[in-house]
């Protein structure tokens, strides 16, 4: 008897031009629990999408006459050629999530850009993998779980999802119609609590090293996924360090719009230091906001906004999505960033705040 082989998994199909901007014309809206629905879009022209699971969408919204920008996972999978789907949560007081929400109707459209982002186990060779996520951060390995799924692939997935109740377990149905299916899809679900019309009989309380060894006895061995709250991802990263795992085969994602990475944290504490010392201090003026703060050499624009307390969009905090992107009318910067911004843009003046440093003082139109 052959043994089948395991190939690694699929690094996408799809045409789409890296200097394109699209609109997407939403086709369907699906609810997936009382507060996440996943609206479903495809191109007005005739293309398909080149993507790979685990990436995102940068997309632009006009709201009350503001233009806004915001990063959203993509939850469907590339083996499913001719649409894409994001799957957003309503947040109290969130514009964007709670206009798509209430207004954005099939019919209707959005302006996006190219699909991005590096959380991806696209060309992987492992053969066992294990994917923590909580709450919306299900999206991404959704969508790996999803490709798996349409394509028969011979990947052995733990799937683990933590939820508040059952009533917010997204894609419960489906990963459980999956996992039916192709026995090497498992998922578990973790909840905190009962639902008002559902006892939960299932593992409850919050993901620790106890409950994962019991539902994934060989978690070390496996290549880990993780994306959800900030408070989720420090625990379960506190738990693999702890625990003796490899973290180079460590992997997670996030987008949060309040929070800072770990490394501007770091390079925010290096700088503060730093102001006793002769580094330079730049100025940076804020045309819109009328403000002008400080900002020591060697950290970012962003950083040195969100010090003095003024809001700039952002999602990625690593200069792959875009949402920060902002005309520098005045003074140079240096810029490292990971794809979201084009040259054509840069020529213009554009830069992306998050992994943007100056050089000189700023005037930012902002």
């Amino acid at each position: 008897m052959t043994t089948a082989t395991i190939s690694p998994v699929p690094t996408g199909y799809f045409r789409w031009e890296p200097e394109e901007d699209e609109f997407l014309i939403c086709r369907a809206v699906r609810d997936e629990t009382h507060d996440v629905k996943t609206f479903v879009m495809a191109p007005r022209h005739a293309r398909q999408f080149e993507f790979v699971s685990g990436q995102f969408m940068t997309f632009e919204f006009e709201i009350d006459g503001e233009t806004i920008q915001r990063c959203y996972t993509i939850s469907s999978p590339p083996s499913r050629r001719d649409t894409v789907s994001i799957t957003v949560k309503r947040v109290p007081g969130g514009p964007v999530s709670n206009w798509l929400h209430d207004e954005f109707k099939p019919g209707m459209m959005l302006k996006a850009t190219v699909p991005m982002g590096e959380f991806t186990w696209s060309g992987m060779q492992d053969t066992k993998y294990l994917f923590l996520s909580g709450g919306s951060g299900i999206t991404p390995m959704m969508a790996m779980t999803r490709a798996a799924y349409d394509l028969a692939l011979i990947s052995d997935i733990e799937f683990v999802h933590c939820a508040r109740s059952p009533d917010d377990i997204i894609f419960r149905d489906e990963l459980n119609f999956m996992g039916r299916r192709n026995h090497w899809i498992k998922p578990t679900f973790i909840c905190e609590k009962d639902s008002p019309f559902e006892r939960w009989s299932g593992i409850r309380g919050r993901l620790d090293r106890a409950k994962l060894e019991v539902i994934c006895p060989d978690y070390l061995e496996r290549l880990v996924f993780v994306c959800g709250p900030a408070p989720f991802m420090k625990a379960a990263k506190d738990l693999f360090r702890d625990a003796g795992y490899d973290m180079s085969r460590y992997h997670q994602e996030s987008f949060n719009f309040d929070s800072f990475t770990e490394e501007a944290q770091e390079q925010i504490a290096e700088a503060t230091e730093a102001i006793t010392t002769d580094v330079k201090v730049f100025q940076l003026e804020f045309t819109k906001t009328g403000r002008t703060v400080e900002c020591p050499e060697g950290i970012t624009v962003m950083e040195a906004a969100r010090r003095a307390g003024i809001r700039v969009p952002s999602s990625c905090s690593k200069g792959l999505c875009g949402t920060c992107k902002s005309k520098v009318t005045s003074g140079k910067v240096d810029m490292k960033h990971g794809g979201g911004i084009r040259q054509r843009e840069v020529d213009n003046g554009m830069a992306l705040l998050c992994c943007s440093k100056p050089l000189t003082d700023l005037v930012i139109d902002r």
